[in-house]
């Protein structure tokens, strides 16, 4: 174990025999080891000059005793601890180099074009299928390969514990059907919020590979691009862009969804009037949410006065910030 130390064999094992025996001779260190005396004679030179083990008597009858093995071996040890550690740095700088040269080398394994509906639609199920902690994406209205109903990938990986937090464009959620489509991703497990904009359509898996269009509206003529982008600085700023995002945007409460949290047990609202607050909140128009409600606009312009007497506000500006300043939403 010691030859890192650049003691051979015999040395180590001289040099073990005299720290059991204390003091020794040549002759008799080379009697217990079973080696020539020429061998002995040159280890204890080695360790002498090593400082390992010092002369004592006279030279009729010298002999070795055994430097103490924490004063004669811990500053090597120190020294070659220091070595590994400025080895380590050395390696994790040509690391970190060989990193970013193969980044710029193969930049086209970050990026991936993909052309076609068929192929952006295969490749988020492919990216959703393969999904184990987290998808985030941003919806906008009109959408270029895959319609919200038809993916049901989502359903499967909430299935399996994998969490979906999805932010709607305003505009998307007045399409018809997509209220009780969101409706029933949320009680699935889905976290929603609503935006008035998003700047792009895309989704990202687990922070390790995001899907967006390349072009955000294409003619029925013209096939849609996407890009599939894995790693890199480019990712680090698509994740940044959602969670931005999604500090800003409004959560949409859906009838069904549940109760109003424990820590807010003062909300005198029920799912129901959640799920209307939610919408309006959002942004949604009188007209959308009275289609998406099957209900007439006076029933519902009628619902959100109520709601406007509960919070003593006389605007719906009003009722948005008492709404916030409540945790209502």
């Amino acid at each position: 174990m010691l030859e890192m130390a650049g003691l051979g064999e015999v040395a180590e094992r001289a040099y073990r025999l005299l720290v059991r025996a204390a003091e020794a001779g040549a002759g008799e260190l080379a009697g217990e080891l079973g080696v020539g005396r020429d061998a002995v004679d040159q280890a204890l030179a080695t360790m002498v000059d090593m400082g390992l083990v010092r002369e004592v008597g006279d030279a009729s009858g010298r002999r070795y005793t055994p430097v103490a093995p924490d004063v004669s071996l811990r500053p090597w040890l120190a020294r070659q601890q220091e070595a590994i550690d400025r080895a380590r740095l050395l390696v994790d700088q040509l690391a970190e180099e060989h990193r970013a040269n193969l980044q710029r080398r193969d930049a086209d394994r970050m990026i991936e074009v993909v052309v076609g509906r068929a192929a952006i639609r295969e490749r988020m199920r492919h990216v959703q299928d393969n999904a184990r902690d987290e998808v985030v994406s941003f919806c906008r209205a009109g959408h270029v390969a895959m319609p919200s109903e038809e993916n049901t990938e989502e359903m499967d990986a909430l299935g399996r514990g994998v969490r979906y937090r999805v932010i709607y464009e305003r505009e998307l959620l007045e399409e018809p059907g997509m209220v009780p489509n969101v409706a029933y991703g949320i009680e699935r497990g889905e976290l929603a919020r609503s935006a008035p904009y998003l700047p792009v359509r895309m989704a990202i898996a687990d922070r390790g590979v995001a899907v967006l269009p390349l072009v955000q509206h294409v003619s029925g003529m013209t096939e849609p691009t996407a890009a599939v982008v894995r790693g890199g600085t480019l990712l680090e700023a698509l994740i940044a862009l959602f969670e931005g995002q999604w500090e800003r945007a409004t959560p949409i409460r859906i009838a069904g969804e549940g109760l109003v949290p424990a820590s807010v047990p003062s909300c005198p609202l029920d799912a129901d009037e959640l799920y209307l607050l939610s919408l309006l909140v959002a942004g949604v128009a009188d007209k959308s949410i009275a289609s998406q409600l099957g209900l007439s606009q006076r029933t519902v312009q009628r619902r959100i006065n109520h709601l406007m007497r509960l919070a003593g506000a006389q605007t719906r500006m009003q009722l948005a910030w008492h709404a916030a300043r409540e945790h209502w939403l």
